[in-house]
């Protein structure tokens, strides 16, 4: 077993403890604690990416020539950072929550975890507070280190910021790796002595990269709604304009961090593979299999919704309706490639129908439910993404070059040569043995970075020197676009706690796999449709949350903005004047 290295046993065994579970009232302790950790871990992550955004934000500034595009950043990344500040308190106040709900309801498992990683304890308080102090001092020197080398160090606390929330992240990380894959102990939990071996459990690596894009996602969702929300509510043309530009730089954002999602999520799983393939059985190919359709489902939706949101984006560009053709047709092979990605392997089926078709599998839609078709599909989805992106970024120029019909023919033959090798990969994978088939998604991937990465370099050498047709419209996408941010924001969200609850439940009963048995009354796993209203009440009361947040910050404005009915000019002025000030 891994967990089985070499070291002197000393602290106490996991055997050795006595599991008690006392309760509050008649509800179990696990829904309790799955709602508070749940909570925990989203606003958690909203606190993570919030302070990246605003130091690259910072940083992209500092690029620009231009002193409006200069101010528009830095005062964007500002204003991010002061929601970051305040989901900070969230996040402490739900992980004081958390933690109270542990060592109560829950007291043998927290004694066993605190004795095992008591010398970490310590140090995960320090960076807390480290990040906690940095992130309060990045956010109120930033106006007065705004100007010349004083810029630069303010930047240098915003590094130092963001380091101690990633470290953060590396920590909570090895705990939860480490339920799931016990290391640094021997067969009975004792701790080995050797922090490092305790910490780098087999997934702890690919629970880090997957746990981050999360977050970055989690962070740019809130964004993402809380612009479309102004966007909706407020009647000022230049607000609109504003919120539709923040709306646009933060679901680039989202799609940044999406598109290496599914091979984030592809090394995790196979690392669970390596580590108990009866574990690895039971999320994908067993107990929890019809999980993982529900959550192909919304990933799906979400790269649909964010296409589409790219083909409303035409309205504010001049003569972008000539892309229309093209944006229907990638619809088409989303779509396509969408069936074959939440397809299962094995249907749900009557007795009888099964009987009809002679066996547990359809012969033809069955082989849909394999990963050799599952990741052809992704792939193909992940290459018209930014096939739909590059459509947009040229919706607004007409391309100069003298080699532009050479570049657009050699631009259409990546993108074609690459989505066909994707999908033979895809087919040859069927007639090869199932452990050589596992490599294969190795070359679809690279396939699909690198008609991403040259495709992107192409596209902008061509756009050198284009005419532009005009300027961009903000504010003039239509109303269906920005509610589509809200639904892309909300499936994230969504499938964001489906995942969790997967990864926690391969454990079984297990609080500590192999180590530590979940004796409670509520250890079994529940049935698929409780685990659907849950993930979904954690999802509605987090959105709650946020945006009785959002209700809070446009509370005052919405008093002044009711003055602009006013047959006073001066103050209609006045009542705009304070408008754009907010909104920047």
């Amino acid at each position: 077993m891994y967990y089985q290295t070499e070291g002197q046993p000393q602290g106490v065994a996991s055997q050795e403890i006595k599991s008690v579970y006392p309760q509050w009232g008649t509800i179990d302790n696990r829904i309790l604690m799955w709602v508070v950790t749940q909570q925990h871990t989203y606003f958690g992550g909203f606190v993570l990416a919030l302070p990246l955004f605003a130091l690259l934000l910072e940083l992209f500034s500092r690029s620009r020539r231009d002193p409006e595009a200069v101010k528009r950043y830095d005062e964007l990344g500002r204003d991010i950072l002061r929601v970051g500040v305040l989901a900070l308190s969230v996040t402490a106040l739900l992980g004081s929550v958390m933690l109270v709900g542990f060592v109560t309801l829950y007291s043998g498992f927290m004694n066993y975890m605190g004795t095992t990683f008591k010398n970490l304890m310590p140090a995960y308080a320090m960076v807390f507070l480290g990040e906690s102090f940095l992130l309060v001092l990045y956010y109120y020197s930033w106006d007065k280190m705004a100007n010349g080398g004083r810029k630069w160090l303010h930047m240098s606390i915003g590094v130092l910021a963001n380091s101690m929330g990633l470290l953060l992240l590396l920590m909570a990380n090895a705990w939860a790796s480490f339920m799931m894959a016990p290391a640094g102990v021997d067969a009975s939990g004792r701790f080995l002595g050797n922090i490092w071996h305790l910490l780098h459990s087999p997934l702890w690596n690919p629970l880090n990269a997957h746990r981050f894009l999360a977050d970055i996602m989690s962070g740019g969702a809130v964004v993402v709604a809380y612009a479309a929300y102004r966007f909706l509510r407020t009647r000022v043309e230049s607000e609109r304009a504003y919120y539709d530009w923040v709306g646009y730089v933060f679901i680039v954002v989202m799609v940044c961090a999406l598109l290496p999602m599914p091979f984030a999520g592809y090394w995790l799983m196979r690392a669970v593979f390596e580590f108990r393939q009866e574990m690895g059985v039971t999320m994908m190919g067993g107990l929890l299999t019809w999980l993982f359709v529900v959550q192909a489902i919304t990933i799906g939706a979400l790269f649909l919704g964010i296409n589409y949101y790219i083909w409303q984006s035409l309205g504010r560009i001049r003569g972008g309706d000539r892309f229309d053709p093209y944006f229907k047709l990638i619809v088409g092979g989303l779509m396509m490639a969408f069936l074959v990605w939440f397809t299962p392997h094995t249907i749900a089926m009557t007795p009888s129908e099964m009987k009809a078709m002679g066996a547990a599998q359809h012969p033809v839609i069955g082989q849909f439910g394999v990963m050799s078709a599952k990741n052809g599909a992704i792939n193909v989805m992940i290459c018209l993404t930014g096939l739909s992106y590059l459509l947009y970024r040229r919706a607004n120029r007409v391309i100069t070059v003298p080699w532009a019909t050479a570049g657009n023919i050699a631009l259409g033959a990546l993108f074609a040569l690459g989505i066909v090798n994707i999908v033979w990969v895809a087919i040859y994978g069927f007639f090869i043995p199932a452990h050589v088939r596992v490599g294969l998604s190795v070359p679809q991937g690279a396939t699909t970075a690198t008609v991403l990465i040259v495709g992107l370099v192409l596209n902008q050498l061509m756009l050198r020197g284009a005419q532009l047709r005009g300027p961009v419209q903000w504010g003039k996408i239509s109303v269906r676009g920005m509610v589509s941010l809200f639904a892309v924001a909300a499936m994230f969200t969504w499938v964001m706690g489906l995942m969790g609850y997967i990864r926690s439940a391969g454990r079984l009963g297990w609080h500590v796999k192999d180590l530590m048995a979940d004796v409670s009354p509520w250890a079994f796993t529940p049935e698929i449709t409780f685990v659907a209203k849950m993930v979904t009440m954690n999802m509605l009361l987090f959105w709650a949350s946020v945006f009785v947040m959002f209700w809070l910050g446009t509370k005052d404005r919405q008093v002044v903005v009711a003055k602009e009915t006013s047959n006073d000019p001066g103050e209609i002025s006045l009542v705009q004047t304070f408008s754009r000030e907010e909104s920047a």
